[in-house]
């Protein structure tokens, strides 16, 4: 495991000091952040969700076409091999 050392701390007081400075200067809170970023996880899982509903009803809508015309044909090879 890393260890964490006196310039690793330096680095993230400097880190955050110059983004509290632009968060303040552009009058931004960090509820209004963590809010933001929640929204944008709930549009992504929405999206998530949308898409596999739409891939699984266009998987339905194909196997009715699919399954049918594959079984027929695995009939057909399994009569004429037993022929």
């Amino acid at each position: 495991m890393p260890r964490i050392t006196l310039a690793t701390v330096v680095k993230l007081v400097v880190a955050s000091i110059l983004v509290g400075a632009a968060m303040a200067y552009l009058d931004v809170q960090p509820l209004e952040v963590w809010r933001w970023l929640a929204d944008r996880l709930r549009d992504v899982l929405a999206d998530i969700r949308s898409y596999a509903t739409r891939a699984l009803t266009y998987l339905l809508l194909g196997a009715v076409v699919v399954v049918p015309i594959w079984f027929v044909s695995y009939l057909w090879r399994a009569l004429r091999r037993k022929g």
